[in-house]
Order: C-alpha cells, then structure tokens, then sequence
C-alpha cells in the first residue's frame, strides 16, 4: 500500500513540476519569437530564383528536450493500446521551435535580413526498446542566412 502512495506522489510531482517547466518554456519561447520576427525564413523550389545577397552564411541551431517521468508513464500506458502519444507532441513542438530560434538568434547576431531553405532533423536520444531510460529528443534546424 505504502509503495502506491508513494508512486502516485511521485506521478502527481512529476506532473506538478514538468507542467510549471513546460509552461515557463513555453512562455520564454513565445517572448523570443515575437523578438525575431523581423526576419523572415522562406523555403524556395528548385527552379525559383534566390534573393540577391552580398554576403551568405549557413546557420544551426540544436537542442535536446527531455520528457518527465509523467510523460514517459503516460507513453507506457499509451503504448499498451497504440494511437497517438499525444504527451509527447509537447515535446517535440518545443524542440522543433527551440531549434529554429536559436538559428535565428545567431543569424540575427550576424546581421541576417533573411534564412532560406530552412530544414529540420530529429533523432531520439536514449532508450529506444521501449524500457526504463531517458527519453529524450534531438532537434536540429538549419537554414542560409543572407544579408
């Protein structure tokens, strides 16, 4: 009895405290991408023509988020009946918009007018057998910044 308690205490922290961190995430992100709106990423076709630029430079941005203990045990339950793990597409948004405002951030930094071609890369760090383990992922942006 004394061990439910326990594990439902600490499912109940992990919700508490992941919750408040993702929250004040989100908030900071939402702050520096109203910071770097100025500049515009666009993506162009093969056969569209580049804007003019004097100068060019290519751009990363990488970031690891990790998922709490109540994501990975809401995934386990998730996994035992299939459909979209819905915890963890939190995850995988603040990554992806990390990424990208950190590419931003130091193409702003270089004095970009403009990213192009901006591209994204994702891998899963950790256990992947679905064990206990960290679970965690990878977010890489990229673009051509011009000025």
């Amino acid at each position: 009895m004394i061990d439910i308690i326990i594990s439902a205490l600490l499912l109940a922290m992990a919700y508490l405290v992941g919750s408040f961190l993702e929250k004040r995430h989100y908030k900071d992100i939402k702050k520096r991408e109203r910071q770097t709106l100025h500049v515009p990423m666009v993506t162009f076709g093969a056969k569209q023509e580049i804007p003019k630029a004097n100068e060019a430079a290519l751009f990363l941005g990488s970031v690891v988020v990790s998922a709490d203990y109540f994501k990975m045990f809401a995934s386990a339950l998730r996994s035992l009946v299939g459909g979209r793990v819905v915890v963890y597409e939190s995850v995988l948004d603040r990554g992806r918009r990390e990424a990208i405002l950190r590419m931003k951030e130091q193409a702003i930094t270089w004095g970009a007018t403009q990213i192009v071609n901006v591209r994204l890369e994702t891998s899963t760090i950790g256990n992947q057998t679905g064990g206990q383990g960290l679970a965690a992922i990878e977010v890489t942006a990229y673009g051509t910044a011009i000025r």
